[in-house]
C-alpha cells in the first residue's frame, strides 16, 4: 500500500505563536483555521499540531491535565472538530502530538496516586520508598538536576525525567496502558490521521535503577531509561490496539536512538511508520548544549548519509522543531539580506531534497531568524530558565545568554511574521513572546509578492519534493564526502539522475567540468545562470544516464 505520508510535506504548527484570531495575545485554532488557504498555496500535504490539550503549561503543553480537552487559549473540541473537517477539504492531513512518557502532575491520575499508596491510581507513576533527606539515586533529569521530588504526604519519591512537574507514567502497570490506547482511539474517532509521539522510546525504564548510585553530585544517564527491551513490548501492543486497519501514521520522538534500536522500530518489527533521530544536529554541538561550535560539515554530512542509506523513504527529513533554533542563524548567514536569503534558499534544498517525509517548522519558510538579541527577562522556555540558574558569576550569565540566543528554544517558538504591521500581524494584543525586531524585512505579506523571496523558493522546493517522483523514490549517493564546504548528493531513479550542491561558504568554488557534463540546470538560489557555485548558492542538475 501506498502510504499517504510518504509524498506529503509536512508543515509543523506550533499553535500559541501561530496567529491569534480573537485578541488575547495568544494564537488559537481559528487563528490557524483563517490560514488554511496560506497552507494550501504552501503545498504542504499534512500539519503536525503541537500539543493544544488541557494543560498548566509548565513545559509549553508537553505537560498534559486532559488528554480529551483542549486548551482554553486554544479554543474547544469543536473548534478542533472544524479545523479537520476544514483541512480535509483542502486534502490537508492532521497529525497531532502525543506526550504518554509523563503527564502533568495536576492530572487527576496523579493527584490521586499522591494521595495514598493504596490509591487505585497510585500505580500509575513511578514511587519509590524513602526519606526527604535522601533522594533514591542520583539520577538526572533533562531539566532539573535531580529526575526524583518527594512527596511528604506519603513519603515516597516519584520519577520525573523532565520537570517536577511532569511525572513519568509506570508503563508496566496494565491499566496505564488501557487509558493511553483509548486516548488515542478517541482522537482517531474524531477524524484526526496520526500521531507524533512524544520521547516515545523513553516509556519502558529500568525500575531497579542498579547501576546508579547515590552521590554527591547528579548523573544523566540515559542507558536507564531509553531503548529498554520492554520498550518494543508495549509499540507493538499499541500498534495492535490502535494503528492496525487504520490508514494512520505515527512518527516516533527517539533521541538517544542507536542504528540497531531504529531497526527494531521502523523495518523489523514496524512498530513506528517513521522516528525523529537527532545525531546528526550534534555536527556543531560540544559535550552538551549549549557548548556550540562551528558546522562539522563532513560529520553533517556522514550522519545524514548513513540514515538515507538505511532507511531509504522511512527518514524524517526537518532542519528544525519547536525544540531547536532557527536554522538559518544556526548553520547559514545572517549578517546581510543577501547571504540570509541564499543561505536559507540554500538550507531548503540541502535537506529538503534527501530521500524522506520533509518536515517544515513554521516560519522556516519566510527564513525567520533567532532573535537578534535576548536578555534574562526574554527567557520564557523552562530549559532555558532552568540552563540559566546554574551560571553564577557574571561572566557565566553573559555566555550563558549568549549560548541560549544561538540555542535556545525561545528563538523557534516566537510568533510568526505575517506582515509588518503591529506585533508582525500576530495579534492586535500584547503577544505572549516577544516579536523578533526584524519582522519589517521578513513577513509572510511581503514575500507573497516576491517571486524571487525565500517564501515563493519554498513553494517550489514543496512543490517537486511532493510530486517529483525522482526525489521521492530516487536513490541516494553522497557526494564529495570529505569536502568541507560543499553538501553534494545524488538522487537516481532509472536512468535520470539529480545532482544537488550546495555551498555552505561565503565563498566563490569551482564546479569540475565532470560533474556538470551533460547537464541540465533545474533550478538554482541565484537568478542567472553560472556552472560555479557562488556564497551559499544551492544547485539541482539533471543528467540523463546511458
Amino acid at each position: 500500500m501506498n502510504k499517504w505520508w510518504k509524498n506529503r510535506v509536512v508543515y509543523q504548527i506550533y499553535p500559541i505563536s501561530f496567529c491569534d484570531s480573537n485578541g488575547d495575545g495568544f494564537g488559537d485554532i481559528k487563528g490557524i483555521i483563517s490560514k488554511i488557504d496560506y497552507l494550501k498555496d504552501l503545498g504542504v500535504g499534512a500539519i503536525w499540531l503541537n500539543p493544544i490539550y488541557d494543560s498548566p503549561n509548565d513545559d509549553m503543553g508537553y505537560d498534559i491535565r486532559d488528554y480529551r480537552k483542549v486548551q482554553n487559549m486554544f479554543g474547544s473540541i469543536e473548534d478542533l472538530k472544524l479545523l479537520i473537517h476544514e483541512l480535509h477539504k483542502v486534502d490537508i492531513k492532521l497529525i497531532m502530538d502525543l506526550v504518554v512518557n509523563h503527564t502533568s502532575d495536576e492530572h487527576k491520575w496523579f493527584v490521586e496516586s499522591s494521595k495514598s499508596k493504596e490509591n487505585p491510581f497510585h500505580d500509575y507513576y513511578i514511587w519509590v520508598d524513602g526519606i526527604a533527606e535522601e533522594r533514591p539515586n542520583s539520577l538526572a533529569s533533562f531539566f532539573t538536576p535531580s529526575a526524583w521530588t518527594y512527596n511528604d504526604e506519603i513519603k515516597q519519591w516519584y520519577l520525573h525525567l523532565f520537570s517536577e512537574k511532569q511525572p513519568d507514567l509506570n508503563w508496566e502497570n496494565e491499566k496505564v496502558r488501557e487509558q493511553v490506547y483509548s486516548i488515542i482511539n478517541f482522537w482517531f474517532d474524531l477524524g484526526i490521521d496520526g500521531f507524533r509521539m512524544d520521547v516515545i522510546n523513553l516509556i519502558a525504564k529500568n525500575l531497579k535503577f542498579d547501576s546508579i548510585s547515590i552521590d554527591s553530585d547528579t548523573k544523566f544517564d540515559e542507558k536507564q531509561f531509553a531503548n529498554q527491551p520492554k520498550l518494543h513490548i508495549y509499540l507493538e501492543e499499541l500498534r495492535e490496539k490502535c494503528f492496525n486497519g487504520r490508514d494512520n501514521y505515527c512518527i516516533g520522538e527517539t533521541p538517544f536512538a542507536n542504528e540497531d534500536d531504529i531497526k527494531k522500530l521502523v523495518l523489523s518489527k514496524k512498530e513506528l511508520d517513521m522516528i525523529f533521530q537527532f545525531d546528526f544536529l550534534e555536527a556543531d554541538t560540544g559535550l552538551k548544549k549549549w557548548d556550540y561550535q562551528e558546522l562539522d560539515l563532513i560529520k553533517f554530512k556522514e550522519t545524514l548519509a548513513k540514515w538515507q542509506n538505511i532507511f531509504a523513504e522511512k527518514n524524517s527529513v526537518f532542519w528544525s522543531n519547536h525544540d531547536q533554533s532557527r536554522p538559518v542563524s544556526r548553520y547559514g548567514n545572517v549578517s546581510n539580506k543577501v547571504f540570509w536569503e541564499k543561505s536559507a534558499k540554500m538550507l531548503a534544498v540541502a535537506m529538503h531534497f534527501l530521500r524522506g517525509t520533509s518536515y517544515i517548522f513554521q516560519g522556516e519558510e519566510l527564513g525567520m531568524t533567532n532573535y537578534l538579541t535576548m536578555t534574562k527577562d526574554d527567557l520564557f522556555d523552562i530549559e532555558s530558565i532552568e540552563y540559566y540558574k546554574t551560571l553564577k558569576t557574571d561572566d557565566e550569565k553573559e555566555k550563558g545568554l549568549k549560548a541560549i540566543l544561538k540555542r535556545g528554544r525561545e528563538n523557534a517558538r516566537s510568533p510568526i511574521h505575517w506582515t509588518s504591521g503591529l506585533n508582525a500581524g500576530f495579534t492586535t494584543a500584547v503577544p505572549w513572546a516577544r516579536v523578533n525586531n526584524n519582522y519589517l524585512d521578513i513577513n509572510a505579506q511581503d514575500q507573497l509578492l516576491n517571486d524571487g523571496s525565500v517564501l515563493s523558493f519554498y513553494k517550489k522546493i514543496i512543490y517537486l519534493k511532493s510530486n517529483d517522483s525522482l526525489l521521492i523514490d530516487g536513490e541516494f549517493e553522497l557526494l564529495r564526502a570529505k569536502d568541507k564546504k560543499v553538501f553534494a548528493y545524488s538522487r537516481t531513479l532509472g536512468n535520470t539522475q539529480y545532482l544537488i550542491y550546495c555551498n555552505f561558504t561565503n565563498e566563490n568554488l569551482l564546479l569540475k567540468d565532470e560533474e556538470i557534463k551533460n547537464c541540465e540546470l533545474i533550478l538554482s538560489n541565484y537568478n542567472e545562470l553560472s556552472w560555479a557555485l557562488r556564497p551559499y548558492e544551492s544547485l539541482v542538475l539533471k543528467k540523463v544516464l546511458f
